[in-house]
């Protein structure tokens, strides 16, 4: 049995109930649900003619890709959220306060410098030697070299090869440090001022 009635004060007899707006804009009620209420939203009536339940229509593709997305969006939101929490607590287990980070900077800086001046040394040693096998080549100017010699001049200028790329590495390291602990000294102050901020 399928109802067509203007208000939603009426008393039912049957237990249950289903009413909603058909294409028109006219309420619908049956006992069971009208054909009419088919993919639309409809309401359960009590025998006191009270809402008892609220069925939404179903979604649409749209609104269900929609729906998706924002899901999507919303667990992306809620993972960086989530990573850049336990970023903030890495952070705060490894330091106690900013001056920490400046010793831990320096201290860092530090082991870089002494690994680029060991390796500049090393290039003064090698160019050194390097000099001897030289002073030997002058006497082989207009002959080939022996063996011996040309082996020591490509064994001292690969080696100060090695050197020069430890030191670029080293310099590039520095900088990369220096933006780290830029980055590090920069949320460890965010970190306190959101967390004053929320205590107020």
């Amino acid at each position: 049995m399928a109802l067509v009635v203007a208000g939603t004060g009426s008393s039912f007899a049957a237990a249950q109930i289903f009413c909603c707006h058909d294409e028109s804009g006219k309420q619908v009620c049956g006992d069971i649900l009208p054909t009419a209420c088919y993919g639309r939203a409809y309401r359960e009536l009590g025998q006191s003619g009270r809402t008892a339940k609220v069925v939404e229509a179903p979604l649409t593709a749209e609104e269900r890709a929609a729906r998706a997305a924002e899901a999507k969006l919303r667990q992306e939101r809620e993972r960086v959220e989530n990573e850049q929490k336990r970023r903030d607590q890495a952070l705060l287990n490894t330091y106690g306060s900013e001056k920490d980070i400046e010793v831990m900077r320096s201290r860092t800086l530090g082991d870089l410098d002494t690994a680029i001046k060991a390796a500049e040394e090393r290039i003064v040693e090698i160019r050194k030697h390097r000099q001897k096998f030289e002073n030997e080549a002058e006497f082989y100017k207009k002959r080939r070299l022996p063996a011996e010699i040309a082996k020591g001049l490509r064994d001292a200028d690969y080696e100060i090869r090695a050197q020069e790329s430890v030191i670029d590495s080293k310099r590039k390291d520095q900088q990369a440090v220096s933006l780290k602990y830029n980055e590090d000294l920069r949320r460890f102050r965010d970190i306190l001022t959101r967390a004053a901020a929320e205590r107020r």
